[in-house]
C-alpha cells in the first residue's frame, strides 16, 4: 500500500507543479504525469482493462494539448538546462521507471491465473455457466457481449470520442478554412 501513497504525493505534487508553473509545455507535461500515475494507480488494483483506456485518453489527450501549446506559446528548448530541474527530471522518470518494475513484479507469474485461487469469483461463473446462459458461440464473446456489456460499450465510448476528439482538433485544415478557400 506504500506505493499508492508514493503515487498519490506524485499526484498531487505534479498538479501543484502544473498549476503553478507559467511555461504551458511544463504544465501540459505535468498533467501527463498525472494521467501515467493514475493508469499505474489502476495497474496496482488490479484493473488493467480501465489501465488501458486512461493511457489512450492521456496519449491522446497529450497529443491535442501539446499542439494547442506549441501554437500558443513559444517556447523554446535551450541547450542550458538548470541543474536543478535535471536533477527534478531524472528523479520524477526513475520513480516511474521504479513503479512499472514493481507492477511488473506484482503481477501472477505466467501461466498461473489468479482467479483459479477463489473459486466463488465472477469469472469462474462466466466459465462454467457462460455459454449455457447466453447461447453465445465462446466464452469470450460471451463474457464481452453479454456479462459485461455495459463495460464494454462505455470503454468503446472514451475511446471512440477520444479518438475523433483528437481528429477534429489535430487536422489541418477546418471546414471553414476550406469554405474561404473555395471562394
Amino acid at each position: 500500500m506504500a506505493i499508492f501513497y508514493i503515487l498519490l504525493l506524485f499526484i498531487i505534487i505534479a498538479a501543484i507543479i502544473a498549476v503553478e508553473t507559467d511555461d504551458l509545455l511544463s504544465s501540459v507535461i505535468c498533467m501527463g504525469a498525472i494521467g501515467f500515475s493514475g493508469s499505474l494507480m489502476f495497474l496496482f488494483l488490479r484493473a488493467p482493462d480501465i489501465a488501458i483506456t486512461q493511457i489512450v485518453v492521456e496519449v491522446l489527450g497529450l497529443i491535442v494539448l501539446i499542439r494547442a501549446t506549441i501554437a500558443r506559446d513559444s517556447t523554446l528548448i535551450t541547450g542550458d538546462r538548470e541543474f536543478f530541474g535535471m536533477v527534478v527530471s531524472i528523479v520524477i522518470l526513475l520513480t516511474i521507471f521504479l513503479g512499472g518494475i514493481k507492477v511488473c513484479d506484482s503481477l501472477p507469474a505466467f501461466g498461473s491465473p489468479i482467479f483459479t485461487q477463489a473459486p466463488q469469483a465472477a469469472s469462474q461463473t462466466y466459465i462454467r455457466e457462460g455459454l449455457h446462459k447466453t447461447g453465445a458461440a465462446n466464452i469470450v464473446a460471451s463474457v464481452i457481449l453479454d456479462f459485461r456489456a455495459y463495460d464494454t460499450l462505455g470503454e468503446a465510448a472514451v475511446l471512440f470520442t477520444s479518438i475523433i476528439g483528437a481528429t477534429v482538433i489535430l487536422r489541418k485544415k477546418t471546414k471553414k478554412l476550406l469554405e474561404e478557400q473555395d471562394q
